[in-house]
């Protein structure tokens, strides 16, 4: 275990008798300049005054005058790109709000300890810290202001192409397939992200121009990956508001087997951000892709409108549980709660779950003990 004994530590905490032995704990790893305050307000002080300001932070939350919530709120405005340390005695379920809130904040959060603060777990979380990460995360960009006429030219010449995410077998760890998302090769501005483009084409009622070129350009993938001796699927994203057209069904049967794939080989993910207003096209387009052997897979599980009249009304073969849920399953008793009854749904209904976002070993582990089929 390394830590530099230079790095420059500020403790938060207005009890003594649990301020000053923290201290020693750190002193004892090689530590040599340990700051003290009492409450936020005054570590802020400190942070702007001292010769060397801290590079690291073990905050407690519950504090006179400036509690801890506040303190974070101040740095993540500052910008000041801190580690900090989360240390208190309140519930975990108030500790994981606590540690969202300090990500949507921007504050570069090692970890959540709760009291008593013991040798080893805080070792793990100082042994994480590197000094790259100290360096506040960059500043999305605004997406670049694409005009309508401009995107659709960028596909009606075909710049628009799938990039594709992997879906695991969780117990066996096998490639059984992958999701197109699309991205816009842009001749002067490089790769373009979704959010450049996506609202645009659906608030002039055109995403129909990009899911067909999608489809045509995944299937096509998908026909070479078979080719090629991998028994593999591809998942594409379908727009609810495209289902009120009833002839979406044929066009997209049409346009899959006009690049030589089946249908079987390909899963459309409808997501349910959006409310499903017009249900009787809706349910006629859906019912046939699945009777000419498309799957279906409702995306962005728990994060939408009506998740349940839209399980029992379409006949999906696929729930993906979204990445709010999923991220940090293992140690938010919360999420992890709704993941599980997300698994046992998906059981019960007899479809295949997916998670998205799982980043951590320990994520996948929870997941995979919880029967989850598929990540990704």
């Amino acid at each position: 275990m390394t830590i530099d004994p230079k790095t420059v530590m500020l403790i938060v905490e207005d009890h003594d008798f649990q301020r000053r032995p923290l201290a020693r704990m750190l002193h004892s790893l090689g530590i040599v300049d340990v700051l003290e305050a009492a409450n936020g307000r005054e570590a802020i002080g400190i942070i702007r005054s001292a010769p060397r300001p801290p590079e690291i932070v073990l905050s407690d939350l519950d504090m006179p005058e400036m509690d801890g919530m506040a303190f974070i709120h101040c740095l993540g405005e500052a910008k000041s790109g801190l580690g900090v340390i989360i240390i208190s005695a309140l519930d975990p379920v108030l500790l994981g709000s606590v540690a969202k809130m300090a990500d949507a904040y921007g504050v570069h959060l090692l970890g959540v300890i709760e009291k008593p603060v013991t040798r080893e777990h805080l070792v793990q979380l100082l042994t994480g810290h590197r000094t790259a990460d100290r360096t506040p995360p960059p500043v999305r960009p605004a997406p670049p202001a694409f005009g309508w006429q401009e995107i659709r030219a960028g596909i009606a010449n075909r710049e628009f192409e799938p990039f594709f995410q992997p879906k695991i077998e969780m117990s066996s760890g096998r490639v059984l397939g992958a999701e197109a998302l699309a991205r816009w090769r842009h001749p002067t501005r490089g790769i373009v992200a979704p959010y450049a483009f996506i609202l645009e084409l659906e608030r002039h009622k055109d995403i129909d121009a990009l899911t067909f070129l999608m489809l045509e350009k995944a299937a096509h993938s998908c026909r070479d990956w078979l080719a090629a001796g991998f028994d593999l699927t591809v998942s594409v994203n379908l727009s609810l508001t495209s289902l009120a057209d009833t002839s979406l069904a044929e066009r997209i049967i049409a346009c899959v087997k006009g690049t030589g794939l089946k249908p079987k080989y390909m899963v459309l993910e409808i997501t349910e951000t959006a409310a499903l207003t017009e249900l009787a096209p809706a349910l006629e387009n859906l019912t046939r892709l699945r009777m000419h052997g498309f799957g279906l897979s409702i995306d962005d599980y728990g994060t939408g409108f009506a998740s349940m009249q839209q399980l029992a009304r379409v006949p999906f073969t696929e729930l993906k549980i979204d990445q709010g849920f999923v991220t940090g399953c293992a140690r938010n008793r919360a999420a992890h709660i709704i993941v599980q009854a997300s698994l046992a749904l998906a059981r019960g209904l007899g479809l295949k779950a997916v998670a998205e976002g799982i980043e951590t070993a320990e994520d996948w582990d929870t997941l995979k003990a919880a029967g989850c089929d598929i990540a990704q």
